[in-house]
């Protein structure tokens, strides 16, 4: 039986090996990169081949004329209706005009003009004829429907109001018997003349209080909240305590 025999060189040392190492290092990182490159296209690829084409959508473009005639509701063929031709209308009797006697026009009479009769708007108000009277009331509709109107929950004001009359709600009977106590926080609508419009209940511990508090903030008054020197409607959070003493 013949034996193998490696024929080992004497010189080979560690410089062979490292040169060695580097060499077949670069080849396996090339191979690996190709190896990697190969399936990131391979699955780019089958993405690409899975993609469904978009459906083919195909106009066809109809003349007026090849719709030919709308269908009847009632399903039957449409028929054009007959229209019936009345007798010719006689034409219209003209008067003869009459002049008026020299004696029944006034000479002084004036007739006003598109421009004058532009300007004069009628009795409405003071300052009729000068066109004020409308304005002043046109002015005073759209104020009153501001103020009617709620303010927005937040409006900046430079002052805020001051309580000028406040009146304490009425601690309501049942709950002194039960011996029941909380607390109410309000939201009142201080219109622009410093008077309590509207009166919501934003968190209550019981509500046996919440009438109370509405019927006593309402009568309370207020110095409006100012911003530029002018008075805003606010809405301001107010708290209500009920305590037994």
């Amino acid at each position: 039986m013949s034996e193998l025999v490696i024929p080992m060189t004497a010189d080979y040392g560690a410089l062979e090996l490292k040169k060695n190492y580097q060499k077949y290092f670069s080849r396996g990182l090339v191979i690996a990169m190709a190896f990697h490159m190969l399936l990131v296209g391979a699955y780019w690829a089958s993405v690409y081949l899975a993609k469904e084409e978009p459906p083919v959508r195909v106009i066809k473009v109809l003349k007026y004329s090849e719709l030919g005639p709308p269908p009847s509701i009632a399903g039957t063929s449409a028929v054009a209706p007959a229209v019936s031709v009345a007798a010719p209308v006689a034409k219209p009797s003209v008067g003869i005009p009459v002049p008026v006697p020299d004696a029944e026009v006034n000479p002084e009479q004036t007739f006003a003009s598109q421009q004058d009769m532009s300007q004069n708007v009628g009795p409405i108000g003071e300052g009729a004829g000068s066109g004020t009277g409308v304005e002043q009331v046109i002015e005073q509709d759209v104020k009153i429907e501001e103020d009617d109107v709620p303010p927005p929950a937040f409006v900046p004001f430079e002052k805020e109001p001051t309580i000028i009359k406040k009146v304490e709600p009425v601690y309501p009977e049942l709950a002194q018997k039960a011996g029941l106590e909380g607390k109410v926080i309000a939201y009142l609508w201080i219109d622009k003349a410093g008077k309590v419009r509207d009166v919501k209940i934003i968190k209550s511990d019981s509500e046996v209080f919440n009438q109370p508090v509405i019927d006593a903030a309402k009568r309370w008054q207020f110095t409006p909240a100012l911003m530029k020197n002018g008075p805003v409607a606010v809405w301001l959070s107010v708290p209500f305590n009920f305590t037994l003493k």
